[in-house]
């Protein structure tokens, strides 16, 4: 998996950017996953837990 990012806008000096981590498609498989599902993020600890939006 790898974490990238791009810069969305520069506004007054200020850099805003845009992250998203890359899963390989074996993982999305065995979750059941599918393009443009609603996901819901939490961050517990150290951990960020991503579960399907049911």
């Amino acid at each position: 998996m790898k974490l990238q990012s791009q810069t969305s806008r520069v506004y007054k000096g200020k850099k805003y950017e845009k992250f998203w981590i890359v899963l390989p498609s074996k993982l999305i498989e065995k979750l059941g996953w599918k393009s443009g599902q609603e996901l819901e993020a939490e961050v517990k600890g150290d951990k960020l837990i991503i579960e399907k939006d049911d």
